[in-house]
């Protein structure tokens, strides 16, 4: 129980002085590196941002982890993000690959369990959505998409005269039709 409040005014130095550092080093990083480290996560990048966050509290804290190794892990980890984000933006099937598809969870006034089931939302977490988004009545809404960065999208429905084709049939929206 012994070092629980205080273990010495160098350990706290080195913890205040490597924060300082750690801390500048990684906005430094994230300013190079573009807004795709810090925009809305998708799998793959939530999973970079907490290893870089585990990486810099390691830096920080622990007195066996010199700054320029857990600089050079984080530099590293920024690399590889770019590098996979890259080919992602080349290669569809890579794209794929890493980053889930987005999935339609409320489509024309129904709830679709199964879609709902398998990405374990509830109805109460859909229709938090769609008061966040103002929305009022079912009816209001043409469709809910989980989104690949786990956000749910309300499509709103379209005005009446907007809403068929030449044949008279309902048509989906643009940003729907990928999902089909």
């Amino acid at each position: 129980m012994q070092n629980i409040f205080f273990d010495s005014s160098e350990t706290l130095i080195r913890i205040v002085l490597s924060s300082v550092i750690v801390y500048i080093c990684i906005v430094a990083f994230h300013k190079v590196s573009g807004k795709r480290s810090t925009s809305q996560l998708n799998n793959f990048d939530w999973v970079v941002t907490v290893m870089i966050g585990s990486i810099g509290a390691s830096t920080i804290v622990l007195d066996n982890v010199p700054i320029i190794e857990g600089m050079a892990s984080i530099v590293s980890l920024l690399a590889l993000q770019y590098l996979v984000t890259k080919y992602a933006a080349i290669s569809p099937e890579f794209a794929n690959f890493i980053v889930s598809e987005p999935r339609v969870v409320f489509y024309q006034g129904q709830f679709l369990p199964e879609a709902m089931r398998k990405e374990r939302l509830t109805r109460q977490e859909i229709e938090c959505a769609m008061r966040s988004e103002g929305i009022h009545d079912y009816d209001q809404v043409a469709a809910v998409v989980f989104e690949s960065d786990a956000k749910l999208t309300i499509i709103p429905k379209r005005d009446p005269s907007d809403r068929l084709d030449e044949q008279g049939n309902i048509k989906p929206s643009d940003t729907l039709k990928p999902l089909y």
